[in-house]
């Protein structure tokens, strides 16, 4: 491997883990809005779980995950397992959006391809936490 290759490898490195970061940083703030609201009761989170009709324990759970997983964000250890949590909650929100409230997919289309990209860049970290 010349000098010149081993450059360029660590600076696609550097310029790939500043991407991430920039995308775990602004999903984090996202999510930490979304969950708190869930979590705060907020009126109009209140009426969207009384519309899916599972009860609001489920407003609960959802606002637990999106808060919690946005944390994990934050952890480098953990950002990959934040991000695949949030890609299969954001699978659910695209779900119901589209079977049970109606109205626009687009912002949890957004927030899974965001999720997606986390999850894939950080999976070497995944699978370290999972043993693997």
């Amino acid at each position: 491997m010349t000098a010149q290759t081993l450059k360029m490898e660590v600076t696609e490195g550097k310029v790939k883990n500043i991407a991430l970061w920039v995308i775990q940083i602004g999903l984090a703030g996202m999510f930490f809005m979304a969950g708190g609201s869930k979590l705060a009761g907020v009126e109009k989170m209140v009426q969207v779980y009384n519309m899916i009709g599972i009860g609001q324990w489920f407003r609960i759970v959802t606002g637990l995950i999106e808060v919690g997983s946005a944390v994990m964000l934050l952890i480098p250890v953990l950002s990959g397992l934040g991000g695949l949590l949030l890609s299969a909650t954001m699978i659910g929100a695209i779900i119901t959006h589209l079977f049970v409230l109606g109205g626009s997919p687009a912002l949890p289309i957004v927030l899974l391809i965001g999720s997606l990209i986390v999850a894939f860049g950080r999976k070497d970290r995944l699978f370290s936490l999972l043993g693997r």
